[in-house]
């Protein structure tokens, strides 16, 4: 058996434990996620669509520091403007997670915010849309993007792909955009490593 530091649990519970709230929802999001480590449930998902039901999942919020701006992917299936992103494999390490599919889906080789570096930024709990809705237990990482580079993206997956400033908070409306995107972007704008 792996020492406690490599078994999967206890990795993304160091990973959740590290994310420090920035309000009474991801308050009560962090430790809702952190029972749900600890009771033992299954943290992957095994089965396509849904099985488990609850399930960890990452997003790439790819941030240009410079130009204050982010990439956000029309999802087909989610039907919203969200992070490229997905699930994490069984006993994946979710940093791990969180590059791989940014160049499954972007071409991009990833590179963590040189700033904020390799810890998920953000966590949220939130029921899914659409068809076969579930549980996505979501970390949030913010990665260093650049308008200017070359995207090859999945358009099977994705309707388009675009950058979107951060500063137009007024319309990330929740039909159309990830549900929490309103408090992903006031949390990154409180950082004060962030400018």
């Amino acid at each position: 058996m792996p020492p406690a530091a490599e078994q999967p649990g206890a990795l993304v519970r160091a990973l959740v434990e590290g994310v420090s709230p920035h309000d009474a929802r991801e308050a009560a999001d962090r430790r809702w996620t952190l029972d749900w480590v600890d009771s033992g449930a299954p943290l992957f998902r095994v089965a396509r669509p849904a099985t488990p039901p609850r399930h960890l999942v990452v997003y790439a919020a790819l941030v240009d520091r410079g130009r204050g701006s982010m990439m956000l992917v029309d999802h087909r299936k989610a039907r919203a403007w969200l992070p490229p992103g997905g699930h994490v494999d069984p006993g994946e390490d979710p940093r791990r997670t969180v590059l791989r599919e940014v160049e499954e889906e972007l071409g991009l080789a990833g590179r963590f915010d040189p700033v904020l570096g390799s810890a998920p930024f953000f966590l949220t709990v939130t029921r899914t849309r659409g068809a076969d809705p579930h549980t996505d237990v979501t970390l949030w990482f913010v990665l260093e993007g650049d308008e200017r580079a070359p995207i090859t993206p999945d358009l099977a997956e994705f309707a388009e792909v675009r950058w979107h400033a951060l500063e137009d908070g007024a319309r990330w409306a929740p039909d159309a955009f990830d549900p929490e995107m309103t408090r992903f972007v006031a949390k990154l704008s409180a950082d004060g490593r962030f400018p």
